[in-house]
């Protein structure tokens, strides 16, 4: 997310100013979309989900602590809003489409904002092969920055837990992936 003053157009929308949101839509659209984008498993459903996560952020700016980032506040919102569509996606799975969704799809992303070289789209496939839990811990302490104790608040879980978690995904990339060496694992990251 660029810098820009955020507090401002915070308060301005805040005051239910519309282009204010459109201002901070904008802002922070890229990241999030990213973050969707490597946690959902269905392409289809990505727009949905933003959407939800906007209209979330839309509905409760007015619980937004300012003594937090706002960057960390959005991110909790959006990974609220992808494990509750997660959540709606196992009731249908069970309900209506278990054969579908059986069938494995690979994931082909066209929008080179979000994969700028092949070897993204690699590590991209690679990462998804992950389970949901090990990908999300992934997701935000590499492409995102968090710390492991961030990312225990984020995801309201023990330091501990995240830090299994984090091991635990490494040696599972390690074990996937062909050329990831572990002195490289800041390669991960995707600015």
């Amino acid at each position: 997310m660029k810098d820009i003053n955020i507090e401002h157009w915070i308060e301005r929308m805040k005051e239910g100013d519309s282009s204010a949101f459109q201002v901070i839509y904008e802002w922070s659209f890229p990241e999030i979309y990213r973050s969707a984008v490597f946690l959902m498993t269905e392409k289809n459903e990505i727009e949905d989900v933003m959407n939800e996560i906007y209209f979330q952020l839309w509905r409760s700016i007015d619980k937004y602590d300012a003594k937090r980032p706002f960057r960390f506040w959005m991110h909790g919102i959006a990974l609220k809003q992808i494990q509750k569509w997660r959540t709606k996606s196992w009731r249908r799975f069970r309900i209506f489409e278990k054969k579908r969704l059986l069938e494995v799809e690979e994931h082909l992303f066209s929008d080179r904002q979000v994969l700028e070289a092949e070897t993204h789209q690699e590590m991209l496939t690679i990462v998804h092969q992950l389970s949901y839990k090990l990908r999300t811990v992934i997701i935000l302490r590499y492409y995102h920055d968090y710390t492991l104790e961030e990312i225990a608040e984020l995801l309201d879980i023990p330091v501990g837990t995240v830090k299994s978690r984090h091991h635990a995904a490494l040696g599972k990339l390690r074990e996937l992936s062909p050329y990831f060496e572990p002195e490289k694992e800041q390669e991960l990251y995707v600015h």
